[in-house]
């Protein structure tokens, strides 16, 4: 790497690597239903560390008596509350150092101090994750959050690797800026599909239970609970309010690869070639494991490729706005 590079540049490249892989510990944690794999936070039954030990099984066992140890998904659970601590201790070094260096403009110091507070929410929203039991809303916002936390800090990474340049508009940032809200509302719909257990509940497609438009509830579907774990854990919600949110998910999917269609035909005419061949691919295979998702229900492997390929498609839209917004000389 670059010794002439700011510490900023080489800590915010780690830190973008670190977010991606919690990202994904995240998908694997919750698809293997490992999501309170401890029942606290932010130890596991009241270790630092997973109880294995049969005097530390015993403890645990007589201080969770509802919560039987099942080693696994405790460390599933706990690994990816290892790693999202190191991103955030990352953040906070990143959030200092540009404080310490904010005469020297090396650095978006909002973005960073953003960064910061969004980082100490997501911790929070772990927390309540587990103490609220799989709240399908603070699921959903955990999912969200670490999205976003991702993508601002590839923005902060791309930003410092520039020396954090003045953004122009162009007609190819704009339709990639759309392009980015468009993904980012597809990627709700499937974080919502996902905290309520409603990824399988079609298993044909293009239809859905037989028919290209099943009966829908809207108002089940998409009506905040406050109910946890009790309510939730399996997919409790009514069938119709799950074929709902299926639905929408795939009606989202569909209005996403049409407009990213549409983008990548734009990229071509207007020179961004190679961008538009690699934004192609991605698409096509993040529908491909969509597709894949609903004939083989859901394996895991697949499952995880589609969210760690929602999170490419969400890099590599986050990146073109930085590139088509850099003065051209």
């Amino acid at each position: 790497m670059d010794n002439s590079r700011p510490l900023s540049y080489k800590l915010s490249l780690i830190a973008v690597i670190l977010a991606f892989t919690v990202v994904l510990l995240g998908a694997y944690t919750r698809l293997v239903d490992a999501g309170l794999g401890c029942p606290d936070w932010p130890g596991c039954y009241g270790f630092l560390t997973v109880p294995e030990e049969l005097h530390e099984v015993k403890l645990a066992t007589e201080a969770f008596p509802d919560t039987p140890v099942v080693a696994e998904k405790a460390w599933a659970e706990m690994i990816h509350r290892y790693f999202a601590g190191s991103l955030g201790l990352l953040v906070a070094a990143l959030a200092v150092i540009g404080f310490v260096n904010r005469g020297k403009n090396e650095q978006p110091l909002i973005l960073s101090y953003a960064l910061l507070a969004i980082i100490i929410f997501q911790a929070a929203l772990g927390m309540w994750t587990v103490t609220l039991g799989l709240l399908p809303v603070i699921v959903m916002g955990h999912l969200l959050g670490g999205f976003t936390t991702l993508t601002l800090l590839l923005i902060l990474f791309l930003n410092i690797r520039h020396g954090n340049p003045i953004a122009w508009a162009s007609p190819v940032r704009s339709a990639a800026l759309i392009g980015l809200l468009i993904v980012f509302m597809q990627i709700i719909l499937g974080g919502w599909t996902s905290a309520n257990y409603a990824a399988i509940i079609c298993s044909d497609f293009p239809t859905c239970q037989g028919e290209m438009i099943p009966p829908l509830d809207f108002s089940g579907a998409f009506t905040i609970s406050t109910d946890g774990v009790n309510s939730y854990l399996g997919g409790h919600l009514d069938n119709i309010s799950r074929v709902t949110i299926q639905w929408m998910h795939r009606l989202g999917a569909l209005i996403t690869t049409l407009y990213l269609t549409f983008l990548i035909f734009k990229l071509f005419v207007s020179g961004w070639k190679k961008f538009a061949l690699w934004l192609s691919v991605v698409l096509i295979t993040q529908v491909s494991l969509g597709v894949s998702n609903v004939v083989l229900s859901l394996p895991l492997a697949v499952a995880v490729a589609h969210n760690g390929v929602a999170v490419i498609l969400l890099m590599s839209l986050a990146t073109l706005v930085h590139y088509s917004g850099l003065k051209k000389v």
